[in-house]
């Protein structure tokens, strides 16, 4: 191709656009997040995640560059069912129905559980999460889905809460579907030697306990699908799986952008929360 020497000249000494200089930033962010949780998110989440970071972005833009760069978020998959409810068993009354917010932390706690693949059969993971800014509280893994599953992530859950100085106090109600492990005789004791309201949704509603299935739909997604099945013996296999999800969980609660807490992690929320509780009000001078 012949090119006039002044044209080659001209861009040979041509500067970047600003707007090419800008982008080349924002390219740098989003391959900085491959590779790591927040390299999950889309288009808006992670929008959010860079004007966090100090990124003057638009979402306009943010959606443009990853789709230039072949990124997308992680979109959820489907599972297996786990529950399996005792229909012989007394049910406490549904609580919440289908209420999955609180005015503050420690008053209404959700709970289930789900099964992670390996190669040397299943393990399964259970969560407690807090309704008010949707923090893990506790969790437990293990080969089998008994009873024992589901009392250590609560009794996990109560000893966070008092070792952060939070305790649950009276009043806290502990929400769940109609799986035999949450109506058993055993479990229903731990929930009134706590102090602990018991609450359980219908049989056969998909939203009966909507926020702990959203959770653990995240928590599949996120921290186990690209490693699933786990391929190690049977005696490590549950020590994979405790890694992943305590590292997962970490994230969660301290960095990862939740939508409906206005895009910040539960552990700010958290906070922003208490520091609210713990400012002085102005007294208000009586009029003359």
């Amino acid at each position: 191709m012949e090119v006039a020497a002044r044209t080659y000249r001209a861009w040979k000494r041509a500067q970047p656009s600003n707007r090419a200089v800008d982008d080349a930033v924002i390219i740098d962010a989003l391959l900085a997040t491959v590779g790591t949780p927040e390299g999950m998110y889309g288009r808006r989440k992670m929008t959010t995640h860079l004007r966090r970071a100090g990124h003057d972005v638009s979402q306009r833009r943010v959606d443009r560059l990853m789709r230039d760069l072949g990124l997308n978020g992680r979109v959820r998959g489907r599972g297996v069912r786990t529950t399996v409810p005792d229909r012989n068993a007394e049910r406490a009354p549904d609580l919440l129905e289908r209420d999955f917010t609180a005015p503050a932390p420690n008053q209404r706690w959700v709970a289930d559980f789900t099964y992670v693949r390996t190669w040397a059969g299943f393990a399964y993971v259970s969560f407690v999460i807090d309704c008010f800014s949707r923090a893990i509280v506790g969790w437990q893994a293990a080969t089998t889905k008994t009873t024992p599953l589901v009392t250590t992530a609560l009794r996990m859950g109560l000893w966070r809460r008092d070792r952060a100085g939070r305790p649950a106090l009276d009043g806290l109600v502990h929400h769940s579907d109609a799986g035999s492990q949450f109506t058993s005789v055993s479990f229903a004791e731990t929930l009134a030697l706590e102090g602990i309201a018991a609450s359980i949704g219908s049989i056969g509603d998909a939203y009966d306990n909507a926020l702990a299935e959203s959770t653990i739909g995240l928590f599949k997604t996120e921290a186990i699908r690209d490693d699933s099945p786990f391929r190690t013996g049977p005696l490590k296999q549950l020590e994979d799986v405790e890694w992943v999800t305590a590292e997962w969980v970490d994230w969660y609660n301290a960095r990862r952008l939740h939508s409906t807490l206005g895009d910040v992690p539960p552990e700010e929320f958290e906070a922003a929360y208490y520091a609210d509780l713990e400012t002085p009000s102005h007294p208000v001078l009586a009029p003359a």
